[in-house]
């Protein structure tokens, strides 16, 4: 009896050890704290990831929040200014650019950005060090109204807003030729950019003028509806949606939501490339993530930031979501390439995928960029809205933006 006894004694204390042995094992492992920006919907597609990346890499634990895009900014703000950090962070390339002039990041290696679309990764450097990884991209298209486009009796589809601005139209009682969202963020920053038109000495230069001398003219026509000096694009979308508008730049992730909303719309939509200005290269949107520069773990990080965004794992949450891939192997794949006649979807992911083979340089290198959102904001209200004279209110602005 007195044997047994010793022996269950002898199993507690081996099974106490054990227990304290795999606890400092697992204590022992470095942990990557992972932010991301309102992805709570794709749990089980991040959660898979987490967990194949700690099979490979088992001296390594993620540990992952998913933060709510509102408050992105500001709670990395608050976490930056103090020693423990997140290691990763889902940002935009805007406010990741504005912590990298504040010498915030970890700057990233060129040779670990091999497997990215160029643009999309140059787009992320700043003084020519590389501030964060590209994480997932999109780029719009053009959509359109085929009943309305009949009415208008169009022999051909516009490519450009040049082509589209000088569509013969007179306001119809019942629909708009097209609603550009002017003083949402930097809408009118993109559009202008595509014609060379984003710097201080450009603003004002003879090209800008005659394009806001037709912005002027099409917006007292009754070519844009009036809202769209203040409202946004869920506003144009909305307009769409009702049989508003004969065209619309959109994100072709808005297309299943015209299908379900609208179906009758849908039914008439056609899609066309993103329309472009004289420079004939596309805009996008971009996400990144970036790594702060006082990171506990920045090369565990870093290294879970490219299993991210590996071609596998960038495929399989391209045919989750509407998204690109910013991963140049993964957009190759046969699913981008694939062609539909009938499916507007497929045709819509196929162009913006094409479009990022051809992409505009974006505003990069801009400090304040938020002030000059709303100084552009200002500016277009002022020469729409208020009837100011072009040619000063543009001077205004190159001043003022010479000054942010």
């Amino acid at each position: 009896m007195k044997k047994l006894y010793l022996l269950y004694f002898l199993i507690i204390i081996f099974i106490i050890f054990a227990l304290l042995f795999f606890t400092k094992k697992t204590d022992e492992r470095d942990t990557v704290v992972f932010w991301t920006l309102q992805l709570g919907t794709f749990d089980k597609y991040i959660n898979n990831v987490i967990s194949e990346f700690e099979v490979q890499n088992p001296d390594i634990k993620i540990k992952w929040i998913d933060v709510p895009y509102s408050e992105g900014e500001k709670r990395t703000l608050a976490a930056l200014l103090t020693d423990n950090p997140p290691d990763l962070v889902n940002l935009t390339p805007d406010f990741s650019l504005m912590l990298a002039q504040k010498n915030a990041l970890f700057f990233i290696d060129e040779q670990f950005l091999d497997s990215y679309i160029p643009s999309l990764s140059d787009a992320l450097a700043y003084k020519g060090k590389y501030f964060g990884i590209p994480f997932y991209a999109t780029s719009a298209v053009t959509l359109y109204n085929s009943e309305l486009t009949k009415k208008m009796h169009l022999t051909q589809m516009p490519v450009t807003y040049d082509d589209l601005f000088n569509i013969p139209f007179e306001k119809k009682d019942s629909f708009y030729l097209t609603m550009i969202s002017f003083s949402e963020n930097d809408t009118l920053l993109k559009l202008l950019n595509k014609y060379s038109i984003n710097s201080p000495e450009t603003i004002n230069g003879n090209k800008s003028i005659l394009l806001f001398e037709k912005f002027k003219q099409m917006y007292d026509r009754g070519s844009f509806p009036k809202e769209s000096v203040t409202q946004t694009h869920r506003d144009a979308l909305e307009k769409y949606m009702s049989g508003q508008l004969a065209f619309l730049v959109t994100g072709a992730n808005f297309i299943n939501m015209i299908n379900e909303n609208a179906p009758d719309i849908y039914k008439n939509t056609g899609v066309l490339p993103q329309l472009t200005g004289d420079t004939k290269a596309y805009d996008y949107s971009l996400m990144n993530f970036i790594i702060p520069k006082k990171a506990k773990h920045k090369q565990e990080a870093l290294k879970f930031a490219l299993f991210l965004t590996n071609k596998e794992n960038q495929l399989e949450f391209a045919k989750l979501t509407s998204i690109l891939p910013v991963n140049k192997f993964a957009l190759q794949d046969e699913y981008f390439i694939q062609n539909s006649n009938s499916d507007i979807k497929v045709q819509a992911r196929k162009i913006s995928a094409q479009q990022l083979y051809n992409l505009q340089t974006p505003l990069n290198n801009i400090k304040n960029k938020k002030d000059l959102n709303t100084l552009s904001a200002n500016c277009i209200q002022s020469i729409l809205i208020n009837n100011k004279n072009i040619q000063e209110t543009l001077d205004n602005f190159a001043l003022y933006w010479q000054k942010l």
